[in-house]
């Protein structure tokens, strides 16, 4: 009675393993190299947001957001999270 038992765990325990490499762990992936791309963002640097607007970076603000510049004199305030990509990244300057 007590092997049958543990015999029908076993292929929800599979289910949840094959779930977790498959699903959950690439996410998680995912997450963290687009937290880390968020906290790189510089000055210079040219960035799509997930709207599909195409800019560059003019300030770094401490609150979580940055100053996106469009076009020449069109700047906008865009939360950090939502950039979707960094197409030119500015290398730091030499000190």
């Amino acid at each position: 009675m007590d092997g049958s038992a543990i015999a029908q765990f076993v292929p929800l325990i599979l289910i949840f393993a094959i779930m977790y490499f498959l699903l959950i762990r690439p996410q998680q992936k995912k997450m963290k190299a687009h937290t880390n791309m968020v906290k790189a963002l510089r000055r210079g640097d040219q960035v799509v947001t997930q709207g599909g607007l195409i800019g560059k970076v003019v300030k770094v603000k401490e609150d979580n957001e940055i100053e996106v510049e469009l076009s020449e004199g069109v700047k906008v305030r865009v939360v950090q999270s939502t950039i979707a990509q960094v197409l030119n990244k500015t290398e730091p300057a030499n000190s």
